[in-house]
């Protein structure tokens, strides 16, 4: 029927068409292995975005919460009855030196607060830090809250900066020169 031609070009034919297949199957694998590559590709890019969403969500709330924090000490600032509630200080202290001290912590936290939003670096925050704690009320403050900052996770940034401002006060109290603005060197950032 097919003659002495006829198994070998069936054969071939054959093997034509299993050679497209393979081919086609092979492309196919290909493109299919390329989308997946940019699948993955994709959703670490969409992760990406996702945490920086995160980022920016978190970044706002501590802008909120600072705001409300200074909102609330201005209002027990404001009231003698109020007052008292935030006397987390050690010994009896006159409304107005609780009221220096309320003040002097906003400031800290202020700078603390421009550091961790990225409005200056490290530098800059020990130069702030530097300046503030000229002031005698601002140490007293610092003393007297020396309590709270042994509560913090030794670990945490809050702590790290703490350390840093003790740091930077002991290099204030050891210097030789009454030129403050050149103590306490440039910091990191």
């Amino acid at each position: 029927m097919f003659g002495s031609q006829g198994p070998s070009r069936m054969a071939a034919a054959l093997a034509l068409s299993v050679a497209g297949t393979v081919t086609s199957f092979l492309v196919h694998r290909r493109a299919v292995d390329a989308l997946s590559r940019a699948g993955v590709e994709v959703l670490r890019r969409l992760d990406a975005l996702e945490e920086q969403r995160r980022e920016a969500s978190r970044h706002e709330d501590r802008v909120e919460y600072q705001r409300e924090h200074r909102r609330l000490l201005l209002t027990a600032m404001e009231d003698r009855d109020l007052l008292p509630l935030l006397d987390a200080y050690e010994g009896d202290l006159p409304p107005e030196v609780q009221k220096q001290y309320l003040f002097a912590n906003t400031l800290y936290v202020h700078a603390v607060h421009g550091y961790r939003i990225g409005l200056f670096g490290g530098a800059e925050l020990r130069g702030h830090l530097r300046g503030l704690f000229q002031s005698r009320t601002m140490r007293a403050y610092w003393e007297a809250t020396r309590h709270h900052r042994a509560t913090l996770p030794a670990d945490s940034e809050e702590a790290r900066i703490g350390r840093m401002t003790d740091d930077l006060l002991a290099e204030l109290d050891d210097a030789d020169t009454d030129e403050w603005w050149v103590v306490g060197g440039a910091g990191d950032d």
